[in-house]
């Protein structure tokens, strides 16, 4: 079993579901993305502050599966912001043992180091030479990529925020889905949540997990998301959400566990 794509909005397709692989060393990322792929996981999330990219890279030879089917995103931070870009790049892919980066992000915007228009702009370069497919943003608001695509006049394929039942952020999804922007949900598992009483629910009215309830949910929602698993049962069960729909009901009832907008991290508060 495999996760059906998305199209992005520079014609490459991004799958549906991925492994999250935060906060994993290489020796642990190195067995579990091999695993994943082994068991039909076709993309896996990093990042340079994971500080695992070997062991994803490692996990991606080990899994047998071609590199051309094997969607390996990172991104960079505010350590190579601005002319520092391209050696966040090149450190990324030579640590990841890659000719090339399916999706780059910018990890975090980063207001009050007020570069992020340089990066992206040599991100911009990097997707014409062909060292990254596409490029996109992570823990973006709205008004950060008005200005963003303002300054350069390109629309990134995806922004990465936190989403769950819990931080649902609908003025986020609202603005990237106006835009073309595919959003991807990290933590999207939440926090508590497959253990709380409305997802047990919904799990034993499905005969799923609770897990596969959390993940149905985002890909209802039109989102990517990246749970992350280390057990090879785990990673089964999150990948397999696409035998049963959640009704109207069940979706009432998930949208009670909306925290409010002021949940989840205010990426105006990152200023490292």
């Amino acid at each position: 079993m495999t996760a059906p794509l998305l199209r992005l909005n520079d014609g490459h397709s991004i799958p549906h579901v991925g492994l999250g692989t935060y906060p994993m060393d290489d020796a642990e990322a190195t067995v579990v993305v091999a695993d994943a792929l082994q068991a039909g996981y076709r993309h896996v999330d990093t990042a340079y502050k994971y500080f695992n990219e070997k062991g994803v890279g490692a996990g991606v030879r080990a899994s047998g599966v071609p590199r051309g089917e094997v969607f390996v995103t990172t991104k960079i931070d505010g350590t190579f912001a601005g002319p520092r870009a391209r050696e966040g790049v090149e450190g990324c892919l030579e640590r990841l043992g890659l000719d090339y980066i399916d999706l780059l992000l910018i990890h975090w915007p980063l207001p009050a180091q007020g570069v992020h228009a340089a990066t992206w702009q040599a991100m911009v370069g990097f997707q014409r030479e062909g060292l990254v497919r596409s490029i996109g943003v992570s823990n973006y608001k709205p008004a950060q990529l008005d200005r963003l695509i303002a300054e350069s006049h390109v629309v990134p394929a995806v922004n990465q925020i936190q989403l769950s039942p819990q931080v649902v952020r609908a003025d986020h999804r609202a603005y990237d889905a106006a835009h073309g922007i595919v959003t991807t949900s990290w933590s999207p598992l939440g926090k508590g949540l497959l253990h709380d009483p409305t997802v047990e629910s919904v799990a034993l009215k499905h005969a799923v997990t609770p897990a596969q309830v959390i993940v149905r949910w985002h890909v209802q929602q039109g989102l990517v998301a990246i749970p992350k698993s280390s057990s090879r049962e785990r990673l089964r069960a999150n990948l397999d959400v696409f035998g049963f729909v959640l009704d109207a009901g069940d979706l009432a009832m998930l949208a009670r566990l909306d925290q409010g907008p002021s949940a989840g991290v205010d990426s105006d508060q990152i200023g490292h």
